[in-house]
């Protein structure tokens, strides 16, 4: 006798039909699966294994006529095998016009004013009157008649990691990612791609664009840095990104220019600063903490082409600059704004305090007023 294994055809001796071996079972019991799809128990000594599905054994003509034809599957038997991560292929030949799926587009409504790249990031608090606690929702908006493909990424170290990329259709909004206070620190600076384009219509060529710019976490802090929007029903903290075609803050500017600009600025300020300083001493309230800003985007317009221990060196020479000029004022207070980052800055401020300006003691800025990333510096 042939052996019985898994997909062997088999006939009931003791009975009419059979079916194809799906299993085994103990007492030499295999499980018999008919034409019905129904498993039969059945001892080993009451099956035969055949070369054909003749389990009646009329005539193969005979089993090929009671075969039923073919039949088109349903819409829910193809849905039941299309794998989720692909489209369904939809077969509507068979219906009827009036059943065939809605596949019309209307066309875009353009506007007169339109014809210029707008785009701009939008940050809306959840509960606005929470801000020390709440998320905040990240918006990309298209303000103009053209469609965008984008990419938004945020740096991390030396590199760039994407957290979003799509298309926005023409005077739109699309949302980004939700935010909370434990990732500020991740898009402190972001970078954002676009290219704009019109379907099956001609347009004017507008030029790729690539901006990278700092975002400014303390002012999720603050109630006053969130306006009204035209896009947005509660208040927004937004940033441009091109204003009438015109890209803010470009990626990328060579080494050169960007040195013989920031010096040729600091030259040309060194003068009047000296004058301010010396008007502030008299005009200022004294007891009104002075703020320095070192963050590398409030200092120069771009950091394109330096590295970053010359940024940091920039940095530590703007800190000096202001401790030199305010070292003789006593009781004077004066908050670094750094960022929390790394804390490569706040450390390196640190250092220079401990070796260099002994007499000072320091602290931790207001957090209501400059969240994680600022250090406040007591003149004595």
């Amino acid at each position: 006798m042939t052996d019985i294994k898994l997909g062997s055809r088999v006939r009931f001796l003791s009975d009419v039909g059979g079916g194809k071996v799906v299993g085994f079972q103990k007492g030499n019991i295999v499980l018999v699966e008919d034409e019905d799809g129904f498993q039969i128990p059945t001892l080993m000594s009451d099956v035969v294994v055949i070369e054909t599905e003749d389990y009646n054994t009329s005539t193969m003509v005979d089993v090929k006529k009671k075969q039923k034809a073919p039949t088109l599957p349903t819409q829910e038997e193809k849905k039941a095998v299309t794998p989720p991560h692909k489209t369904p292929i939809h077969d509507d030949t068979d219906l009827e016009p009036a059943d065939r799926p809605i596949t019309f587009k209307p066309k875009v409504e353009e506007r007169k004013d339109g014809e210029q790249l707008n785009v701009f990031l939008a940050f809306v608090p959840v509960t606005i009157k929470e801000l020390s606690k709440t998320k905040f929702e990240c918006y990309l908006v298209n303000d103009c008649n053209y469609f965008i493909n984008y990419t938004y990424l945020s740096a991390s170290n030396a590199a760039w990691v994407l957290r979003s990329q799509g298309t926005i259709e023409p005077n739109t909004k699309v949302f980004i990612e939700e935010l909370d206070h434990t990732v500020f620190n991740d898009i402190e600076k972001v970078g954002v791609q676009l290219i704009a384009y019109k379907q099956d219509k001609p347009f004017q060529l507008k030029p790729a664009i690539s901006v990278s710019f700092r975002i400014d976490v303390t002012k999720f802090y603050k109630l006053h840095t969130f306006r009204e929007s035209l896009f947005f029903n509660e208040p927004t903290l937004e940033y441009d990104i091109v204003r009438d075609d015109r890209p803010i803050r470009p990626l990328v500017v060579s080494a050169q220019e960007l040195k013989k600009a920031m010096y040729e600025k600091e030259e040309s300020e060194k003068n009047s600063e000296t004058q301010k300083l010396k008007n502030s001493k008299t005009h200022t309230d004294r007891n009104a903490p002075i703020e320095v800003d070192l963050h590398a985007h409030e200092l120069h317009e771009t950091t394109a082409g330096m590295s970053a221990g010359d940024i940091k060196e920039y940095q530590l020479g703007v800190f000096r600059k202001t401790m030199d000029e305010h070292i003789k004022e006593k009781g004077r207070r004066i908050v670094f704004i750094h960022g929390k980052g790394d804390g490569i800055l706040r450390n390196a401020i640190i250092t220079e305090l401990k070796h260099h300006y002994k007499s000072c003691t320091y602290q931790d800025a207001s957090f209501q007023q400059y969240g994680f990333g600022a250090t406040m510096v007591n003149i004595h």
